[in-house]
């Protein structure tokens, strides 16, 4: 006999309802099963169907609300639909296939399933069984399979029975589904809570933030033979596990290798009891299982997946709690994670339809993405199927291929060597290894190996010896003149006591003198130390300690702490060259200069660069920009910022002609501008925010080249500087790397920015923490080799030999640096920066990038500079604080402007608490954003008492009332405060029968609050 319908819906139908309310479910919730007949009586199979659903009546059920509740009422029976698809191809099949699968099931209308026999060529035909989840799982697959086996060889005889007449044995009526035990529910959030607090999303391919909206989606499909389904069973058994839990561990060793931290991956647990074995229905719970803690890439599989299988197993006893229930500020969703897995081992023989072969499909897709990625197994006794479930608008089908691919490697070696560590387990394919390691680093070009700088400047000036080389305010040299000036200081320095393997500190104007004295250094066989008048007198006299100079040249008088600290002085206003004294010679292996960076630990740090890296630098450059003697360069970085390295010495190695710019020059705007007119400037370098200063002076010169280094390029000042300019290149590179390791030419109307490929006998290589290539997508240390390479940190052999490593992708004898710097392959071979690895800060379980904000923030119309800054770590309350500077000519932007701006690309969490705005943003010397000398943020005064109106007052009342708690303020918000989607419904009922106002479900997610709510009420009262 057929069931009696349940009073009210269960709570894991209330929020599948929900979270169908809020639209753009995509078909996500349909189940489809597809039966391919040899040949089939469509009587008898209309019969069966009718049949079957009279014993199930949830197949004929719809969903209503009464009076805050969500109960179940009986609706229109399904029926056989036939149609005729004999003249279908093979695409066309696909295709309505597909959109029969997407067709929608009304929740409140019905029916809930549907039924569509499409005849085909001869006898064939096919039934495609579409059924809502909200009354359907996995397990009522079979259940439907069967039953329709059995009620059509019934029909066969003869007319449909009554129901209770039906060939079924009678079936047990379900109790009333019950919301959970209160004390179930309390452990499952002792369980549950913290375990979900420090969970962090996913690390995909390619993919900025994983999703759990649902979307239309696609999927990869592949399979093992019967052969290695047994080998995978074996494996499991080796390492205790259950094969369900050995393809679980898989996939999260994955996301661990793929750099994910705490990833949870949720998993749909059967809730049925004994006596429902035989029934169609809901009876699943989705829950996570969370990563294992505290185990590292270095464990062995096996002991990974019996942590898993722990980690599993602990959350069984908490089956029939909904998360919602377990876990408070958690909005309605079709997935409860980004990552989610199904498993389900299917019957080992399918049910016998009288008089026809049939082959029984239960894993059509049905054309929606639920999360970001859902990976499903089907275990059969021919072999393991999988499906791999995406969302192509948040995932490339590219990188989708590429995921099952590697989880398909590391199950594979998993299966072969269970006692394997995770971080040996093979990920990438032959092919995705060749290109991260080889492929994409087949730089190797000749240049002058055996020359330096001054070799390549004497030979320019013996070709063009009347050519202008340098111009600093109404000073003018010739490259004759450039070489004598060079010859002369080299002599004074030679005079000074100065020779091989000796560093000589500048601290110089920026006058004509400047690149002379540069290559008069470099003439004596020594090294320069550039110093930057500007730096504070103290740091100069560590420098000037710390490095061993041997001399200080100044062409003013420095202070009396630098001087004190310099073993000699040397004024050029004075000096006199020594007759007689002999050149020394400037050997190409030597040390060309020594830069001082900050240290993290505060205490700045000398890169050692030799004359072989920077002339490999300045000739690859010269290269890609095709630079050359009718170039001119403006001058206009600080000598201590290595950048400056390029625009000074590029020019003079090419027959160019360089331009100083006088001191100040960076933050003169007009001045520079016209500068760069003045002169006839074709190629200009700066910082970004060196790039807003200029920019704001109105337009630059036709033709101009620039190039932006030192910083991270954002997109909307990109796409600015590309419409401004002739070409823009985006270079990277530590001082470490020599000037820049990559590079870029930034596209018209670019959609992202990258940092391009590997520069000439360079390479490049994205690593996980274990020195392991990682895929194409997947952010990892960037490690930097090549011939760039520096030589280390002067008198730090400890912190050279950690940060400067042996490169295991060549022959012997390679080093890399590793630069602290994360980056990513993009599939076309470039490296996308996605910011320092110190520089990511965790907001409430979410790793984030400050970067990303801050670009977001620039693609204001209103915003010109940002910057964005955590404060309150020390608290325990870390809350991201974002700095701007409103766009002139404008009205500054509104806090609440900017967060719904930035709502429309970013998750919540990523959008600041506070805004602060300056004139402003503070600059170190070399032209970056000096995020220690952003101000703190203005402490807000405590809220006080809120004068509630009507409105306001009874949607307090109505929240108290629904969620049995007192006290609650305007601004608390309903997930905080364990909302779900029955309190949702409870909520919106109580809001119609008080207000004669009608919600839409979707306005919870954008007024959360009971303010916000109550304003949304008053505005449509």
């Amino acid at each position: 006999m057929p069931h009696s319908l349940p009073p009210h819906a269960s709570p894991f139908q209330r929020g599948i309802w929900v979270t169908e309310r809020l639209g753009g479910h995509h078909g996500v919730f349909h189940m489809p099963v597809l039966l391919s007949f040899d040949r089939v009586d469509a009587d008898a199979l209309a019969r069966a169907v009718s049949t079957v659903t009279a014993r199930h009546p949830v197949l004929s059920q719809v969903f209503v609300e009464r009076g805050g509740s969500l109960v179940a009422e009986p609706g229109t029976a399904p029926v056989l639909d036939v149609v005729d698809a004999s003249e279908d191809c093979a695409q066309s099949r696909e295709k309505r296939l597909a959109e029969d699968a997407a067709r929608p099931l009304d929740l409140q209308a019905g029916p809930l399933a549907r039924f569509t026999l499409y005849r085909g060529r001869g006898e064939a035909a096919e039934l495609l069984a579409v059924v809502h989840h909200a009354v359907f799982d996995g397990e009522s697959k079979d259940v439907l399979v069967a039953d329709l086996a059995t009620a059509y060889e019934q029909a066969l005889g003869g007319p449909a029975q009554a129901a209770d007449q039906s060939p079924f044995t009678p079936p047990s009526t379900p109790p009333a589904p019950l919301d959970p035990d209160p004390d179930l529910v309390r452990r499952a959030a002792d369980r549950y809570g913290p375990r979900w607090a420090a969970a962090t999303e996913p690390v995909l391919p390619g993919l900025p933030h994983a999703v759990t909206a649902p979307a239309s989606g696609a999927c990869e499909t592949w399979r093992t033979d019967a052969r290695g389904r047994a080998a995978v069973a074996e494996a499991a058994e080796r390492c205790g596990v259950t094969v369900f839990e050995f393809l679980l561990a898989a996939l999260h060793a994955l996301l661990l290798r793929y750099g994910g931290e705490a990833v949870p991956v949720s998993v749909p647990l059967s809730v049925r009891t004994p006596e429902q074995a035989g029934e169609i229905g809901l009876f699943v719970n989705e829950l996570p299982v969370h990563a294992p803690a505290g185990v590292g890439t270095g464990t062995s599989f096996a002991e990974y997946a019996r942590a898993v299988r722990a980690e599993a197993r602990g959350g069984y006893p908490f089956r029939p709690v909904p998360f919602g229930a377990a876990v408070g500020g958690l909005t309605p969703r079709a997935g409860l994670a980004p990552v989610s897995f199904g498993y389900r081992r299917a019957r080992a023989v399918d049910p016998v339809f009288p008089g026809s072969t049939v082959r029984v499909d239960r894993t059509v897709f049905n054309g929606a993405a639920r999360n970001t990625l859902h990976l499903q197994a089907v275990d059969t006794a021919d072999g393991l199927a999988f499906s791999l479930q995406y969302a192509p608008a948040v995932l490339s089908p590219d990188a989708a291929d590429r995921v099952a691919g590697h989880y398909t490697a590391l199950l594979e070696a998993a299966t072969a060597t269970p006692e394997a560590p995770l971080n040996a387990l093979p990920v990438l394919g032959a092919e995705e290894r060749y290109l991260v390691t080889d492929g994409w680093n087949a730089t190797a070009r000749s240049y002058p190996r055996e020359r330096t700088v001054l070799d390549l400047v004497r030979e320019r000036a013996a070709e063009t010896p009347d050519a202008p080389a340098v111009s600093a305010g109404a000073a003018r040299l010739t490259y004759r003149a450039l070489v004598a000036r060079t010859e002369e200081l080299a002599a004074v320095l030679r005079g000074a006591g100065v020779g091989r393997g000796d560093v000589v500190a500048l601290h110089l104007e920026r006058s004509a003198d400047l690149p002379a004295v540069l290559l008069a250094v470099h003439a004596a066989g020594a090294a320069y130390l550039p110093l930057d008048p500007g730096h504070p007198a103290e740091r100069l006299a560590f420098v000037l300690a710390d490095s061993g100079a041997a001399l200080l040249v100044a062409d003013r008088e420095p202070a009396p702490d630098v001087v004190a600290a310099a073993p000699a002085v040397l004024r050029l206003g004075s000096a006199r060259a020594e007759p007689g004294s002999a050149p020394a010679p400037t050997p190409p292996g030597g040390l060309a200069y020594v830069l001082y960076t900050s240290g993290s630990t505060g205490r700045p740090k000398g890169v050692e660069i030799g004359h072989r890296a920077l002339v490999n630098l300045l000739t690859s450059f010269a290269e890609r920009l095709g630079s050359g003697p009718g170039d001119v360069w403006l001058g206009l970085t600080s000598l201590s910022f290595d950048i400056s390295g390029l625009e000074i010495l590029l020019p003079l190695v090419t027959g160019g002609r360089l331009v100083l710019a006088p001191e100040g020059a960076a933050l003169d705007a007009p001045g520079t501008v016209g500068l760069v007119r003045r002169e006839g400037v074709t190629h200009l370098q700066a910082t970004p925010a060196g790039w807003r200063v200029l920019l704001s002076a109105g337009p630059l010169p036709a033709g101009l080249t620039g190039i932006v280094g030192g910083e991270a390029l954002p997109l909307p000042l990109a796409r600015e500087l590309r419409g401004s300019l002739g070409r823009l290149i985006n270079g990277y590179g530590p001082t470490e790397a020599t000037i820049y390791a990559t590079c870029a030419d930034v596209p018209a109307g670019p959609e992202a920015v990258v940092i391009g490929g590997p520069v000439a006998n360079t390479r490049a290589y994205v690593l996980d923490a274990d020195g392991r290539p990682l895929p194409i997508g997947i952010p990892g240390e960037l490690h930097l080799a090549g011939d760039g390479v520096a030589d280390g940190y002067r008198g730090r052999p400890e912190l050279t030999a950690e940060r400067f490593v042996e490169d295991p992708f060549v022959g012997t004898g390679g080093r890399m640096y590793r630069t602290g710097d994360l980056a990513a392959w993009t599939p076309d071979g470039e490296l996308e920066f996605h910011g320092r690895i110190d520089d990511q800060v965790k907001i409430r379980g979410h790793r984030i990038e400050l970067g990303e904000i801050e670009a977001a923030l620039l693609d204001h119309p209103a915003v010109a500079a940002a910057a964005v800054a955590v404060c309150g770590q020390a608290e325990g309350d870390p809350a991201l604080v974002g700095y701007r500077v409103a766009a002139p000519g404008g009205e500054p932007p509104s806090d609440a402007d900017l967060r719904d701006h930035l709502l429309r690309t970013l998750p919540a969490v990523m959008v600041p608490r506070q805004f602060v705005a300056l004139d402003r943003l503070p600059l170190t010397a070399s032209g970056k954003l000096d995020r220690r000398a952003l101000p703190a943020p203005p402490r807000t005064a405590a809220a006080g008492p809120v004068e509630a109106d009507e409105v306001t007052a009874g949607v307090l009342a109505i929240w108290e009332e629904v969620l049995g708690a007192s006290g609650i303020g305007p601004e608390d918000d309903l997930f905080d405060l364990g909302g779900h989607s029955l309190t949702i419904i409870q909520i919106t009922a109580r809001i119609r029968a008080a207000f004669g106002v009608e919600l839409d479900f979707d306005l919870f997610f954008d007024a959360s609050t009971p303010a916000a709510l109550a304003a949304v009420v008053r505005e449509r009262r």
